[in-house]
């Protein structure tokens, strides 16, 4: 009873906490997440580790044990009267992964998400460079905080550059997924690798870099598509489209060709009616000698 009654003290004071710290948390997400730093916030102890002990947090009524009788106390939230601004600067330094499940537990934490401020905090925490950062010409613009977050951290962590490519090679990757995934009908492939050639040409790179970039772009793209009936579909299009005679370096490189065939053949192989195998395996065998033996037979 004398651990009950420090509970039930404890409770009704508004001003005592629970000391409970922010502890990093393992990422299940599929790009790699950012590297686990130090999340020991002094002035939010109140705070805890997840977005699931976030979800826990809302104000509850539990019951105690009183040596008198048995009393209803309500376990006020510290956490729940936050101001906006520290809520921000508490949420920017939970891992990435776990953004979208806090977004869901309250409306005013997902109005957060929705907003600028959030994004311009989380972009000059995570990238402190990205200030210095001027808009570049070309067919990709830069967008706003948000965009270029997520530009950032795909040009970090998927293609693992440092330096001042990284955020148009992210906006590019963005762009070109997208394109290929949230279109039902994208345009067609050389003007989507033409697009991608003259962004980078623009902003002063080389051709046979542009042409380089594009490849890894493409590449990270193909990678990356959902295993859905939609990017079935796509792939089947992008190998049948008829070969273009194109300058360099405005043509797909041969190892973008190739991927597309691979994943059709091993990826989506079920996916195949037999009419359809026999028209992607003929276009392969006329764009490559030899072809794998794990592509042949329906």
């Amino acid at each position: 009873m004398e651990v009950s009654e420090r509970t039930t003290r404890k409770s009704s004071n508004p001003n005592i906490v629970p000391n409970c710290s922010i502890k990093p948390i393992k990422s299940s997400f599929a790009m790699p997440s950012l590297k686990s730093a130090s999340l020991s916030l002094q002035s939010f102890n109140p705070l805890c580790s997840s977005a699931e002990d976030l979800k826990h947090s809302q104000p509850r009524t539990v019951m105690t044990d009183n040596r008198d009788s048995d009393t209803l106390t309500l376990v006020d939230n510290s956490f729940g009267r936050l101001p906006d601004h520290l809520l921000i600067e508490i949420f920017i330094r939970l891992p990435v992964s776990e953004w979208a499940q806090i977004s869901c537990v309250k409306k005013q934490w997902a109005s957060l998400f929705l907003g600028e401020c959030l994004w311009q905090a989380a972009l000059m925490r995570t990238f402190p460079s990205a200030s210095q950062a001027k808009r570049w010409p070309g067919p990709i613009p830069q967008g706003l905080s948000k965009r270029r977050f997520a530009a950032l951290y795909v040009g970090k962590h998927i293609f693992a550059l440092d330096d001042e490519i990284d955020e148009i090679v992210g906006h590019t990757y963005l762009f070109l997924k997208e394109q290929l995934e949230l279109s039902n009908m994208p345009p067609p492939s050389g003007i989507l690798h033409g697009t991608v050639i003259d962004q980078f040409i623009t902003c002063g790179k080389s051709r046979d870099v542009a042409h380089e970039l594009a490849s890894q772009i493409w590449l990270a793209v193909l990678d990356n598509l959902e295993e859905n009936q939609h990017t079935f579909l796509l792939l089947k299009r992008l190998a049948l489209e008829g070969d273009v005679f194109l300058p360099f370096p405005y043509s797909r490189s041969i190892k973008v060709q190739w991927r597309v065939f691979e994943k059709l053949f091993t990826d989506f192989r079920d996916c195949f009616d037999q009419a359809d195998y026999y028209d992607v395996l003929a276009m392969a065998k006329n764009k490559f000698q030899p072809i794998p033996s794990a592509w042949l037979g329906f």
